[in-house]
This record gives structure tokens, C-alpha cells and sequence, in this order.
């Protein structure tokens, strides 16, 4: 497929992140203004909340652009997804008959504030990325017992907070917790010292289920992606995660970016999983290629100075589809709703610059970054800003899905202060 062109100008740069091709989904607000559902197109959005008052846009008998959030489309099912992408192309391809009725419905995205594009019902992480499995067990358990022995079966996962998962742009407060040092014979209450990130993709559930659903099936409910960085107190972590896993470690913040990107934009990006040693149960085999291309990046920024980039990976390097993640979490009978958000766990790529996660690129803090300005890094300090990027190439396109971005504030005196 090769660029759609459209007749806001800005959207036919041939790496700019928005074109007709993409169409990603958020909700924004322009000053004094109540938030509404928006489509990014160049460097503008469409007021789609606006414009199906308007009547531009008509999917069902009831509206569903009249609240804050994509979830009413979500769960109307794969043809409505389809027709709603089908009448943007007819609204804001070049030559469309509509162009002035649109046209008073664009604003500025300069002018706009992100909120969160979709109502987070529930949030799974997984630990689905071979080479940061390796990593990790590599570094806490050495080489020969690195992944544990269910790793290469199924897809691990665990339940994390959809209350704290933020839009991109909000700030993270370091998080206090219970850390013990290994030459202490005490655990202490202190903010987390070894506060990280994790480059992670997140796959959104549109469809709800109930009972298994097959990978195919799977595929077919999720309605689009977004990047996602799942911050965690590596100390915290340690300490907690035996026998039943991550828990407060992971509970801070998740972050998201603003626009939902959709899976049929994604489409011709779509390649097969990793070659496997273990052949899968029927249940969870590839029916097909079930991830995608997409460059991915992370950098950091210390207070008031410029950025470094300290990664660059690709989702093609999951071990686990999506899909599969999904499929996997209705084996139990567990029922999937609309707005389910399935984090994919961190991408890293087999050589030390592809790492996703500072964990990782310090290995445990016994080798510390450089950046660009000089200073070290082990673990994130206080003021640094953590930058997520992503996009999938084209003939002569790019699909983007806007910055996922957060700060890193000092932890408070005292968390029980009022």
C-alpha cells in the first residue's frame, strides 16, 4: 500500500505520523472547552464528537462520539470499525465533495490537550519478549536457568492497576515501598532507588468474550494498539515478587500514548512471531503472521537538557502475539470486556543497544549509560523525562502513534501527609 492522499496538506509528508493511512483515535480538549473524541490527520484533529452531531457521521440509530471515551465504538464489533474508517477516508480524502462541511471541524493539535482515549476496564502485563526473559533470568538466576520452565509454553502474565494507567504527558511521582538490602536482615520503608521503564506495546480489547476464544478470534476482538511504558521500582520489586509476583512494584503508573492506533492502519506491517524450540499447544499456535513491524525508541531527557536515545527495538521480536496473549488469558473461562488493556511486556531486541528497559541496558546497575550529556544513568533520576516513540514504514508513509512521555518527580517526605 502506498500513501492515500489527503486534502489537509500536512498528512502527505512521508514521514509524518498521521496520514490518511493511520487515522488513530484519541480524545482531546481545547482550552475552556469539554473533551471530545478526535481523529489525528496531519497535524490537525477532527472533531468526530462535532461532526457526528453534525450528522457528517452516522453509524448507529444511538450516538456513540457523545462521551469522552472510544468505548462505545469499541464494542460495536469489526463492521462498525470498518465503516467508520471507510466515511473519515470519503470526509478527508483528497477531492472529497465534503471538504468545507469538514473543513470548520479541524483544530490545531498545538491547541489540544490529550486525556486518555479509551476507559481502561482492566490491565494485564505480560513477560512475553525472549531477549529480556534472558536478560533478566540471566542476571538473577545465570544463563542455564534464565527462562523459566513454562516460559516457552505460554504466554506469563499478571493482573496489574487499570486505575493507574495515564495518558502521556502526566507526570510520575517516584513511589515509596518496602525494600530490603542484602546486607540488611530487615526490610525498610524508603522511596523506590531503582525506579525503571519497560517499552512495551499495548493491545486494547474492543470485542468483549466470554469463555476461550481461539488466536483467530482473538485477533479479530482487538480493536487497536497504543505504546505503553510500564514503570517499575526494580527494589521494590525484588523484594515482593516471591512466591506470587509483581505487585506493588508495578502499581505507580502506567503510561499510554494518545492515540489509539487501529489494526486494520496496521495491516500491511503485519509479520510472523520468532522461530520457536517448542512447538505450541493447538490452543495457542499461530494461525498466521500476528505481530508487526514497528520501530521502537526510548529516550531520556535529565531537567532542562537534551534528549538521549538509550534504545531502539522492534515489536517483530515478541515471542508471543498479541493475539495470543489474549487467547491465553480466556483459557480459564476469564471474560474479556471492552477497554481490556494487555501490556506486551518489555521489548528488547538480542544486542545491548535494542534493550528496552534500563534493568537491562545497566545490567542491574553494574554498567551505567553515558548520555549524551555527560552523566551516567543506572536507574532513573528525578526530573529525567522518559520518551516512548514508535512507527511503521510505508511506500512513502508512516504509521505513528504519538509520544508516550512522562517526568519522573521526587518522591514525597512523607507519603501520609495530608
Amino acid at each position: 500500500m502506498s500513501l492515500i492522499n489527503s486534502w489537509v496538506a500536512s498528512a502527505n509528508a512521508a514521514n509524518h505520523p498521521f496520514p490518511l493511512n493511520n487515522l488513530p483515535y484519541g480524545v482531546f480538549s481545547t482550552e475552556d472547552g469539554e473533551p471530545h473524541c478526535g481523529v489525528a490527520i496531519g497535524d490537525m484533529i477532527l472533531d468526530i464528537t462535532t461532526a457526528e452531531a453534525e450528522g457528517l457521521i452516522v453509524l448507529t440509530d444511538e450516538p456513540l462520539f457523545d462521551l469522552p471515551f472510544w468505548n462505545p465504538l469499541m464494542e460495536q464489533g469489526p463492521a462498525v470499525w470498518a465503516a467508520l474508517r471507510a466515511r473519515l477516508n470519503s470526509l478527508l480524502a483528497d477531492g472529497s465533495e465534503e471538504q468545507g462541511q469538514v473543513e470548520p471541524l479541524l483544530v490545531a493539535q498545538s491547541d489540544a490537550e490529550m486525556h486518555l482515549p479509551f476507559a481502561v476496564s482492566e490491565y494485564t502485563d505480560f513477560y512475553a519478549g525472549r531477549h529480556h526473559a534472558q536478560n533478566v533470568g540471566t542476571m538473577f538466576r545465570g544463563p542455564e536457568n534464565a527462562l523459566p520452565p513454562n516460559w516457552l509454553h505460554i504466554p506469563i502474565g499478571y493482573n496489574g492497576r487499570a486505575s493507574s494507567v495515564v495518558v502521556s504527558g502526566t507526570d510520575i511521582r517516584r513511589p515509596w515501598g518496602q525494600l530490603k538490602s542484602p546486607d540488611h536482615d530487615r526490610p525498610a520503608f524508603l522511596p523506590s532507588r531503582r525506579f525503571d521503564i519497560e517499552l512495551e506495546m499495548g493491545a486494547i480489547v474492543g470485542t468483549p468474550s466470554e469463555g476461550p476464544i481461539s488466536v483467530q478470534e482473538a485477533d479479530d476482538n482487538i480493536f487497536g494498539y497504543v505504546l505503553l511504558n510500564d514503570w517499575s521500582a526494580r527494589d521494590i520489586q525484588a523484594w515482593e515478587y516471591q512466591p506470587l509476583g509483581p505487585f506493588q512494584a508495578k502499581a505507580t503508573a502506567t503510561s499510554i500514548s494518545p492515540w489509539i492506533v487501529t489494526k486494520a492502519a496496521l495491516e500491511p506491517f503485519r509479520c510472523d512471531t520468532p522461530a520457536r524450540e517448542h512447538e505450541l499447544l493447538d490452543h495457542l499456535k499461530d494461525c498466521g503472521p500476528m505481530l508487526y513491524d514497528i520501530d521502537l525508541s526510548v529516550t531520556m531527557a535529565p531537567a532542562g537538557k537534551p534528549a538521549t536515545t538509550i534504545a531502539r527495538t522492534n515489536y517483530n521480536q515478541m515471542y508471543y502475539s498479541a493475539a495470543q496473549q489474549l487467547a491465553h488469558h480466556t483459557t480459564s473461562g476469564c471474560p474479556m470486556n471492552t477497554g481490556d488493556l494487555l501490556g506486551s511486556g518489555t521489548i528488547s531486541g538480542p544486542t545491548k543497544p535494542e534493550r528496552g528497559s534500563l534493568l537491562e541496558l545497566s545490567w542491574g546497575g553494574k554498567e551505567p549509560l553515558t548520555l549524551d550529556t555527560g552523566e551516567t544513568r543506572s536507574f532513573i533520576e528525578d526530573g529525567d523525562t522518559l520518551t516512548l516513540t514508535g512507527s511503521a514504514k510505508g511506500d512513502g508513509y508512516t504509521i505513528g502513534f504519538g509520544d508516550c512521555t512522562g517526568t519522573l518527580l521526587p518522591a514525597l517526605d512523607d507519603p501520609y501527609k495530608r
